[in-house]
């Protein structure tokens, strides 16, 4: 029997794309990809090709790495003068209303697809034309809108993606109206575009045309990417963060990432503490993420104060800290042992399209969360902060898990619950994604806890007297887990989130 293959994807065209890659010879890291790159291509500004992504990859035999493909700040070579330029204010009704930036003044360097390929020329087995295939098929013939993508472009398809005429025909019907779930929706363009990137390789969209126009469309339309910030870019491989949670060995994102450090911290104290406390989860949240508003969101050190971070932890326990956005997640697994998650986000998208590629602009540089310093505050080069924490597992008995979520920061808090209770409580995967699930918000030094209808939850709120606001039964508030594993006796699975459009695939 040849090698299989667990995805869990986004939806049924990202999780075929990952059969399709398996099916031409690849590996979970193959399927991974294919998964992740068909999700850019369809779900119109909810990810895209030009947006950041973290690549967690635990081969078979070999130890864990990270691939970090994360947005950078642009602007090398431009005058000072224009920084704070190009940017289109927006308020939407998003998440209960949220004012952002969008424009051209608001794109980041990418790096997503620098990462994928590095990882798949480190562990790919499949051909990089046939990994990117799927995605190709699905942008020249037509692929179904799902629901995610409609549900979010109904909010903000006019105010963020209704000026570009490049976009328009992108996110909106022949009368003028949002795209809804089910229509069909063609990108030739990106369907060239995919196809030229799987016969050149990744660093094309860098270094050859396809970087030259993203850079013509920067100069003309105010943006700030130049052709220096995409030669200058490179996918860095680190070393990522490791925690023993009971019998596994989990490996997430590392400093300069704001969220496998966040995750690292807060899973250590669920280890320590005995059984399932719904108190002690709201408390180390709110610990942990008040001490995030406080340092991490005004750090121009990621990696230094993350890891000072974890050293204080480690000293001194919880009591030594001072008192997005759109994204995507894919993870795979194969009948080796390999597993790979890959998480990505383009912002709330910047509503611009790179004329002629099809390609959307991330708006990185006009997300709120992400830039507390203000807007065009960090020196080009610097890699923005993220939430992202796609991460991967090794367990005693030989088990593997790849992990991960969407949903800004709600990844980690989402995260921190799927793993505990599977990983230091034996609750099934699919259990463990299905239970309830809450979130400290902190915002100016105020603190709400969100949360989903559970009763013993909403009795430990109560206790700790904090104002609290329910989000129902299950929402797509709380991010999407998904999950792919191979058990001990190397039964390969894959667990989809109930709260969000989701496909699981297991390869015959």
């Amino acid at each position: 029997m040849g090698r299989r293959v667990a995805v869990a994807a986004t939806g049924p065209v990202s999780a075929d794309a990952g059969m399709a890659a398996a099916a031409a010879g690849g590996n979970a890291v193959d399927a991974a990809i294919a998964a992740m790159v068909a999700a850019m291509t369809t779900e119109p500004g909810i990810v895209s090709v030009l947006g950041g992504a973290f690549v967690t990859v635990w081969p078979a035999g070999g130890e864990p790495e990270v691939v970090d493909g994360n947005v950078e700040m642009p602007g090398r070579g431009l005058p000072r003068e224009r920084f704070g330029t190009g940017l289109r204010e927006v308020t939407t009704s998003y998440g209960g209303g949220l004012t952002l930036y969008a424009g051209h003044g608001s794109v980041a360097t990418p790096g997503a697809f620098a990462a994928l390929g590095v990882a798949h020329d480190r562990h790919g087995t499949a051909p990089w034309r046939e990994v990117l295939a799927p995605g190709v098929t699905a942008a020249r013939d037509g692929y179904a809108v799902g629901a995610a993508a409609a549900s979010y472009l109904a909010l903000t398809g006019e105010s963020v993606f209704g000026w570009d005429p490049h976009t328009r025909p992108l996110v909106r019907r022949a009368d003028g109206s949002p795209v809804q779930a089910g229509d069909l929706v063609r990108n030739p363009d990106l369907a060239t575009t995919l196809e030229h990137i799987g016969a050149e390789g990744a660093r094309s969209l860098y270094t050859g045309d396809l970087g030259a126009r993203i850079a013509a469309d920067m100069h003309e339309r105010g943006g700030l990417v130049t052709a220096a910030d995409l030669t200058a870019y490179r996918a860095q491989v680190r070393t990522p963060l490791r925690i023993r949670l009971g019998d596994w060995d989990l490996a997430t994102n590392p400093p300069p990432s704001v969220g496998g450090p966040m995750l690292a911290v807060m899973l250590g104290e669920l280890a320590a503490a005995e059984g399932w406390d719904w108190a002690w989860v709201v408390e180390v949240q709110r610990r942990v993420l008040t001490y995030r508003t406080r340092v991490h969101d005004l750090s121009t050190d990621l990696e230094e104060d993350g890891y000072a971070l974890l050293e204080a932890v480690e000293r001194h326990g919880l009591a030594g800290l001072p008192t997005s956005s759109s994204t995507a997640h894919v993870s795979a697994a194969d009948s080796d042992g390999t597993v790979c998650a890959i998480t990505a986000s383009s912002g709330y998208g910047s509503g611009a399209t790179v004329p002629g590629t099809g390609m959307m602009l991330n708006n990185c540089l006009g997300e709120p969360e992400l830039n507390r310093l203000g807007l065009h505050a960090l020196e080009p080069g610097t890699r923005l902060a993220s939430n992202m924490a796609p991460s991967v597992a090794r367990a005693h008995d030989g088990s593997v898990l790849a992990v991960g979520s969407p949903g800004a920061d709600r990844i980690t808090t989402a995260l921190m619950q799927v793993l505990a209770r599977h990983c230091l409580h034996g609750d099934p995967v699919q259990e463990a994604i299905d239970a309830p699930r809450v979130h400290v918000r902190v915002l100016d030094g105020d603190v709400q806890v969100d949360h989903e209808d559970d009763e013993a939850l909403v009795a430990a709120i109560g206790a700790l007297g904090l104002p609290a606001y329910s989000h129902g039964p299950r929402s797509m508030f709380f991010g999407g887990v998904g999950a792919a594993w191979r058990d001990s006796g190397g039964t390969l699975a894959a667990a989809g989130d109930p709260r969000r459009e989701a496909a699981t695939r297991v390869s015959a």
